[in-house]
């Protein structure tokens, strides 16, 4: 069995790479697949550090999550602004912490 049907990519994540007005993916299902994997594994890579963050600095999670988020665009992150949008909204429900979503930096 290949990778592909084992791994159910998120409709949410999916929808990243849909241009208004299509219905599929204008990338390819691998390239799809990998930019999921890798946001997902980022999403769950930043569990800990939001925790600690919220245990030992007492910082509200919509401030950690923003902090996250800022991260995330940076250039050398890898991630584009929608991916990190989609990470920090995954994070958040990793946490089960309230998600108020916000506009990134030049994409309003």
């Amino acid at each position: 069995m290949s990778d592909e049907n084992q791994i159910e990519i998120a409709q949410s994540f999916i929808a990243l790479h849909v241009r208004p007005g299509r219905s599929q993916p204008d990338a390819s299902h691998a390239l799809v697949l990998a930019r999921y994997e890798q946001c997902e594994d980022m999403a769950q890579a930043l569990v800990l550090h939001a925790q600690n963050w919220a245990f030992k600095e007492n910082l509200p999670e919509q401030e950690i999550l923003l902090r996250c988020h800022q991260g995330l665009l940076a250039d050398a992150s890898g991630f584009s602004a929608p991916e990190a949008g989609w990470v920090i909204s995954r994070l958040a429900e990793l946490l089960d912490w309230p998600f108020a979503q916000f506009v990134s930096p030049g994409t309003a």
